[in-house]
């Protein structure tokens, strides 16, 4: 199990930020092997496709070098600019398969950790000088495992390489026998095939080697579960904190609700243990709207606000304790109360029409899952 300078275990995978700040560093999982057998492949498939083209050209270019005019055999400036432009030549002759192998070679350290730039990255460290440091890099895990793979990718070369060749030897022993340009396209175009066929054995190599590198880039990114704890109060805050902030947020909340107390048609009581306070316009709301609600201290406060401002207490056990449950601020109450918060509206308005004869509804239906705060909670949801 690996471990930190201070020996504890590095047992929890990475988090989220720690990748990222990984990537941020150019610490992202690539595969050598994976490039290279990218790059050979399309080295190879290029000569297989444009080798007669690139095999003409060259054979061209051979000729005029060595059809040399007798001016040039004596002057050495002239044989310098002559040798100039032969390089010129054979450069523009090339220049597709260089220009493939390029854009290849750009390309495929993108099929394993995308597309990555790091300042850090490329910034010198004269902590990568030390001796010390790659001496321990040779003999880990990692330094292992290269040698590993130099050998096998020798080995399975060599056997490959070997097959192939043995393959096409009488093909090859009858090459005298043919005339010297067909003989030498038939060469090349052997030859790219056993280029073709060595590289695809060397996908081998590159399906054990990139595994590896993912595993071994994540291995590196593990954390204790001392690190993990501080970067979540890093990032989350300590919980001390957060704690006071979420009780400053309440105490803002609660003096925000009870400015909306004197707002209200009625406030519904337990009467002591819960209150709600309820405004419903016709003329602009579909349903009655809870404006603050509490139990015990914070209900005795809303009380005595209502009073302060004269709004008419009920006493509905039932009702109040529902829409604490069912309902949250500044929403609507659920559909199951409408008929009793209704009911309790008509008889606040008759109260302020002086109608002092009347009395509060006795049947103030509540559905029994609303007094459940489980449910209602649920519900909520």
């Amino acid at each position: 199990m690996a471990e930190n300078e201070n020996g504890q275990e590095k047992s929890e995978a990475p988090t989220g930020k720690r990748v990222r700040d990984a990537r941020e560093k150019g610490q992202i999982a690539r595969s050598r092997e994976l490039n290279t057998v990218v790059v050979l492949l399309a080295g190879a498939t290029s000569l297989l496709l444009f080798g007669g083209y690139f095999g003409t050209r060259i054979a061209n270019l051979m000729t005029d070098a060595l059809d040399l005019e007798r001016g040039l055999i004596f002057d050495p400036a002239l044989m310098i600019t002559h040798l100039a432009a032969l390089i010129e030549r054979a450069l523009l002759i090339l220049a597709p398969l260089f220009m493939i192998l390029v854009v290849v070679a750009l390309l495929g350290p993108l099929l394993i950790g995308g597309i990555n730039f790091s300042s850090q990255a490329i910034t010198p460290k004269f902590s990568k000088l030390n001796p010390i440091t790659g001496i321990k890099k040779v003999f880990s895990v990692t330094g292992l495992m290269e040698l590993v793979k130099g050998i096998g990718k020798f080995v399975l070369v060599a056997l490959v390489a070997g097959l192939a060749i043995k393959v096409i030897w009488g093909t090859l022993l009858a090459l005298g026998d043919q005339p010297v340009e067909q003989a030498i396209i038939q060469t090349g175009r052997m030859a790219a095939w056993v280029f073709l066929i060595a590289s695809i054995a060397l996908i081998a190599v590159a399906a054990i080697d990139v595994p590896f590198q993912i595993w071994n880039h994540t291995k590196q990114l593990k954390m204790t579960l001392q690190e993990v704890k501080d970067e979540f109060k890093e990032t989350e805050g300590k919980p001390e904190v957060k704690g006071r902030i979420r009780q400053l947020q309440m105490e803002a909340s609660r003096r925000r609700m009870m400015t909306e107390v004197p707002k209200a048609d009625v406030v519904i009581t337990n009467p002591t243990h819960y209150a709600v306070a309820l405004q419903y316009q016709p003329a602009t709301m579909r349903a009655p709207r809870l404006l603050a609600k509490g139990t015990d201290a914070t209900a005795k406060v809303i009380r005595e606000i209502a009073e302060e401002h004269q709004i008419t207490l009920v006493e509905a056990p039932r009702v109040a304790r529902a829409i604490y449950f069912t309902t949250d601020l500044d929403q609507d109450i659920p559909g199951g109360l409408f008929v009793a918060v209704a009911r309790i509206l008509a008889y606040v308005y008759q109260l302020k029409r002086d109608d002092l004869d009347v009395d509060l509804p006795d049947e103030l239906p509540v559905p029994d899952e609303y007094l459940d705060p489980q449910s209602a909670r649920r519900a909520r949801r």
